[in-house]
């Protein structure tokens, strides 16, 4: 009887820490997406944006932004920012993609590039 008791006692004490360990996870749940929506309704701004961004060194980014109707471009280190450039709407312009080649190869289907993978084996 004594050991019924025991072992029933142990299977409460484990349903107890499961329902424990579950609630918590759910409140991790709910305050991650919480805050996640929280941050990205503060980051919507109407007058600032980061158009683009590129990293030229470690920690070390030129960016495009947009300020209003004024285009900034500015870098971006580890310790400091520095405005390199102001820019017009006119003066920017779309840059085309240097490697045509990558982008064609690309679109190709999975079957053309595996008759060409074949063609670099040699036959044994």
């Amino acid at each position: 009887m004594i050991l019924l008791s025991s072992s029933f006692e142990s299977f409460i004490q484990l349903l107890g820490a499961l329902v424990i360990f579950l609630m918590i996870l759910g409140a991790t749940y709910f305050t991650t997406r919480w805050i996640g929506n929280y941050q990205q309704i503060n980051m919507r701004n109407k007058n600032l944006q980061i158009l683009e961004s590129i990293k030229v060194g470690t920690n070390k980014f030129i960016c495009l932004i947009k300020a209003g109707e004024i285009y900034l471009v500015v870098a971006v280190g580890k310790d400091e920012v520095t405005m390199l450039a102001q820019l017009t709407e006119e003066q920017l312009s779309e840059v085309p993609t240097h490697n045509a080649d990558v982008v064609k190869e690309t679109t190709d289907s999975f079957a053309s590039v595996l008759e060409k993978m074949k063609g670099h084996f040699s036959k044994k």
